[in-house]
């Protein structure tokens, strides 16, 4: 008869607090990845939780080269882009936007609320994908499955797959993307593969990570170490926690970022702006659009 061990948990190698910061027009973000101390995580290019209000937000601007995901967590957000494609997301809502070889488009709040409150994540794409064409995954938040391994944790399952339940997201980078909401007094292993990199950004509480049980709390950026493990635990003591869990294999190719535009080499990023300032190759259409939402 042998003895079951339990699984070695991966542990927390940086703990960053994540600042607020204006960005946009009127907009608060709380950028997690991307900051000074966390310039990159392969695959990961950005995340920022956002706070904008009514008056605010992310006029006409463009993209290449990667992904932007957004999660709204309050509120409601408009899209429009120079290829006609136009939506409202709300609360729990999800739009995965692949930019590919580019798009111009405008994110801007519903006039009639206070505020938007949501979480953005860029995600790289690898070389044979950034010229591709741009295309758009969009999901209510009753589309989203949930995964709940004990009374007391939902997780939304956004990419990936948590405890038996899958996403339906298409992901060309593969990515893991959960919302974690835990009350107090749990503990829950999730299983990550061993090659994959990862964090969880804290949106509320307290938790506790790992067999040393590292606290992490509210917007911080806690990065996993990279041993191999193929487990992380996560629990909470005295109060509730809400976070997400976002993990993905790294590419482990050349980064080179210019503001909204992310490719392979020097030569790439300038060729993307002479195509963007000469409306050609890809850009063909933002010619003369200008959104109606901004």
């Amino acid at each position: 008869m042998t003895a079951t061990t339990t699984p070695i948990s991966r542990s927390i190698t940086k703990s960053v607090l994540s600042r607020e910061q204006s960005e946009g027009v009127g907009a608060r973000v709380r950028r997690s990845i991307g900051r000074p101390e966390l310039r990159n995580h392969d695959p990961f290019l950005m995340l920022d939780e956002f706070s904008v209000d009514k008056n605010g937000g992310f006029p006409d601007h463009p993209h290449r080269g990667f992904e932007t995901v957004t999660y709204m967590i309050e509120g409601q957000f408009q899209h429009e882009d120079f290829a006609g494609h136009k939506g409202t997301i709300g609360p729990g809502d999800l739009q995965w936007m692949t930019a590919g070889r580019g798009i111009v488009h405008s994110e801007m709040p519903v006039k009639s609320q206070t505020r938007a409150h949501g979480l953005q994540l860029w995600i790289n794409l690898p070389k044979e994908h950034k010229m591709c064409e741009p295309q758009y995954q969009e999901l209510l938040d009753g589309q989203i499955p949930r995964a709940t391994p004990q009374d007391g944790v939902v997780v939304k399952v956004i990419a990936g797959e948590s405890h038996g339940v899958k996403s339906q997201v298409y992901t060309r980078t593969p990515t893991m993307y959960l919302d974690f909401k835990m009350n107090k007094n749990k503990t829950v292993t999730q299983i990550i593969p061993s090659t994959y990199t990862g964090f969880l950004y804290m949106l509320k509480g307290t938790t506790f990570i790992g067999d040393k049980e590292f606290e992490g709390k509210a917007h911080h950026t806690l990065t996993f170490s990279e041993d191999g493990a193929t487990t992380v635990k996560i629990q909470t003591k005295d109060e509730d926690a809400h976070f997400v869990f976002i993990a993905g294999e790294p590419l482990k190719e050349p980064i080179v970022q210019h503001g909204p535009f992310v490719m392979n080499s020097s030569e790439e990023i300038y060729d993307t702006f002479v195509d963007y300032q000469n409306n050609k190759n890809g850009f063909e259409r933002a010619r003369n659009w200008r959104s109606t939402i901004a």
